[in-house]
């Protein structure tokens, strides 16, 4: 029979090793979400280095299907869009300040580093990452953005039909931001109706799915006509 003192300190030893575990699991998490925040940054970077085409510049602003993750650089929607277009984005963010889990890294926050004096025209792409968050915090964001990019030409791009959301939560954010959009009097472009291929991963486009995302994008954007793109 274990006495009462033996008891005690067993009790107490255990208490020890489970804080200690407990400790180590939400240290590993931490360390688990710095390296992939630390993964997504540079892949992020690597897509900002690509620069294409010549002429007036165009800002791309969007989320992984901008970065083309999973995919080269050069196979990333936006090398299809006329004008000298550099790309920021960030996977796994939105119009939303909580859409990333790498902080706010929302539209509105990178579009204030992004921006500069001589881009022409802003193309917003995105929406797939807000398919989980409230519709206020999806127009918060929205309004957000269209405060920083100011009397700027822009075209927003809402989400497509990617089979691993959805389709209802796609939609209604689609819906949303056709709304926004009407509202700002800015361009719309609906992807709802586009038919992509994709990765084994059901979520981001293959390169030719990203070469029909670009491809549509590219006729919208010829067909503002902004000055020289």
């Amino acid at each position: 029979m274990v006495g009462p003192g033996r008891r005690r300190v067993t009790l107490g030893v255990l208490a020890v090793v489970l804080t200690a575990a407990v400790s180590l699991t939400v240290w590993a998490r931490a360390g688990a979400r710095g390296d992939h925040c630390g993964a997504v940054r540079e892949r992020a970077d690597a897509r900002a280095a690509l620069v294409t085409g010549s002429g007036p510049e165009v800002l791309v602003i969007g989320d992984s299907y901008a970065v083309g993750a999973g995919l080269r650089p050069d196979q990333s929607w936006p090398v299809r869009l006329p004008g000298r277009v550099r790309v920021d984005g960030f996977s796994g963010s939105g119009f939303s300040a909580a859409a990333s889990g790498c902080g706010d890294v929302s539209y509105a926050v990178r579009a204030r580093s992004a921006l500069r004096p001589g881009t022409a025209l802003v193309v917003v792409e995105g929406g797939l990452n807000d398919y989980d968050q409230p519709i206020a915090a999806l127009a918060a964001g929205f309004d957000r953005l269209m405060g920083v990019l100011g009397d700027r030409p822009v075209l927003v791009v809402g989400p497509p039909p990617a089979p691993e959301r959805p389709a209802g939560t796609v939609r209604a954010v689609d819906a949303e931001l056709a709304r926004l959009a009407a509202a700002h009097a800015t361009p719309y472009l609906s992807l709802v109706g586009v038919e992509l291929t994709y990765q084994r991963d059901r979520l981001h486009p293959d390169a030719a799915g990203q070469r029909v995302f670009g491809e549509a994008v590219a006729d919208r954007v010829r067909a503002l006509g902004v000055p020289g793109v």
